[in-house]
């Protein structure tokens, strides 16, 4: 097998902290984890947390000895396309298992198999998105290899987990998950991550077509941008790090993500946190849902994978989707009504006296707005050192094209971009209110030749910023029959 088919070294991450008997010791305990994760606001790399998780070594080659013979998924890309994002819709699929992608992954051109219409050379094949739960479904035993207990989050473990096996070029489209935050342990092979704040949303052109539930899509491909279609782009703040192996990458709520594979081959396991917003974010994304599907299925009933994300498989008929918004609002208030009554025996517990509780219930708003959100944000900040590595803000000018790295170049050298800590630069806030700002026209309009079409809808009704007014005022509206 050829030296660049099992990937690279781990590399070496610096000294790791021994306990009295010379034993390693993790640079935070599980509580300070969770702590650090619950209130830092940006991404961060921990070191020095997982070197004694057996999945550690569980290289693609060690898988596909753990999977003999099972089939599995992979999205074939082809490498460098342009402006334009590759979505799953745009993409085609292959099911083979991982020894087949392997010897494929090794340039053996001339085999026979599923991957014999793929030259190596021009295609990438990424099996992503695979929940441990149906990958081990015979093999459950595997899930206790994965300990996201020694994050804060006692009982966690490969159960709640997917796995990503990628080989060069493979990468996800720039997006943002609608619910939790995200714990990803880089086990094989480097991948390089551009990040975005959730205030960049504007200049990030959102859309939801292809439509996924909890996935929301940027129009742009970042790293190789069209800033003519695309100008706002430019004001974007793009993160960048290089997360190799042993190292586990923390993204927060809402943070847009590309992610693409450095190496021959890649191996990550990531884990989603659920958070309080989910709750109202679950009524967000079924109206989402119920829209998209409605205009969608109005525009061409017989041709639902166009706009479909493969990943959605399940009935999106006006029915389902009216019984999966209900479903949404009455979660949302039964936890509502749990937290109020944990409040309340909490309130008579120590002898307080209750508050007077409105009519109806309000939303919830900001995000990190008290004082003590502040404090634990400031707390958390001061943990940053060599255990506990900071994403900042990428040094290269906006707008620069980032496609070209080619597989020998990166392989050797890492790439053009210098691996953690990357160069800070000063941020400046620009918020929400940039959508509302009108966008003067580039040049004289035609406006006979102006046409609107559905997905040109979609974008505005559906922009997460709407959706968010529409669940807020759904809930509010309801609340008032429901108290």
């Amino acid at each position: 097998m050829a030296a660049g088919c099992e990937g690279i070294a781990p590399p070496t991450l610096g000294e790791r902290t021994v306990g009295e008997e010379g034993e390693p010791v993790k640079p935070f305990t599980p509580e300070k984890a969770k702590e650090i994760i619950m209130s830092l606001q940006q991404p961060a790399i921990f070191c020095n947390m997982v070197f004694d998780w057996p999945s550690r070594h569980w290289t693609a080659k060690h898988l596909s000895k753990v999977l003999e013979g099972k089939q599995i998924r992979f999205r074939m890309g082809l490498r460098g396309t342009g402006t334009v994002p590759q979505y799953e819709t745009e993409c085609s699929y292959v099911d083979a298992t991982l020894e087949e992608f392997l010897t494929w992954n090794c340039d053996q051109s001339s085999i026979s198999g599923p991957f014999k219409d793929y030259d190596h050379s021009k295609f990438w094949a990424y099996a992503d998105y695979k929940y441990f739960v149906t990958l081990f479904e015979d093999k459950t035993d595997v899930f206790q290899e994965v300990v996201w207990s020694d994050f804060g989050f006692p009982g966690r473990n490969g159960q709640e987990s997917t796995l990503w096996i990628g080989s060069f070029g493979a990468h996800t489209p720039c997006h943002l998950d609608s619910y939790g935050c995200n714990l990803v342990f880089q086990v094989q092979g480097r991948k390089r991550w551009h990040l975005f704040p959730p205030e960049d949303m504007p200049f990030l052109y959102p859309t939801r077509i292809p439509y996924e539930e909890s996935s929301v899509y940027s129009k742009i491909n970042v790293v190789n941008p069209d800033l003519k279609r695309f100008p706002q782009f430019q004001k974007a703040r793009r993160h960048m790090v290089t997360l190799s192996p042993g190292q586990v990458l923390f993204v927060p709520r809402h943070w847009w993500h590309y992610v693409e594979s450095l190496d021959p081959v890649t191996v990550s396991i990531n884990s989603w946190i659920e958070l309080e917003e989910d709750h109202l974010a679950r009524v967000e994304e079924a109206i989402t849902r119920m829209l998209v599907c409605t205009l969608k299925t109005a525009e061409d009933p017989h041709h639902p994978r166009t706009w479909l994300n493969p990943t959605e498989v399940e009935e999106t008929s006006h029915e389902v989707n009216s019984c999966y918004l209900n479903s949404a609002v009455c979660a949302f208030f039964d936890h509502c009504e749990k937290a109020k009554a944990v409040e309340m025996q909490a309130l008579s517990a120590n002898g307080a006296e209750p508050r007077v509780q409105e009519e109806h219930m309000e939303v919830e708003q900001a995000q990190g707005s008290s004082l003590r959100a502040r404090a634990e944000k400031q707390e958390a900040t001061s943990l940053f050192g060599p255990d506990l590595i900071p994403v900042t803000p990428a040094s290269e000018e906006r707008g620069v094209t980032l496609e070209g790295d080619s597989e020998e170049s990166v392989s050797s050298n890492g790439g053009h971009f210098a691996e953690l800590p990357c160069a800070r630069r000063q941020q400046t806030s620009k918020g929400a209110s940039a959508l509302a700002e009108p966008l003067a026209p580039r040049g004289p309009m035609a406006h006979s030749r102006v046409f609107v079409s559905t997905d040109d809808l979609l974008d505005c009704l559906v922009n997460p910023q709407v959706t968010r007014m529409v669940a807020q005022l759904l809930i509010q509206g309801k609340s008032c029959d429901t108290f």
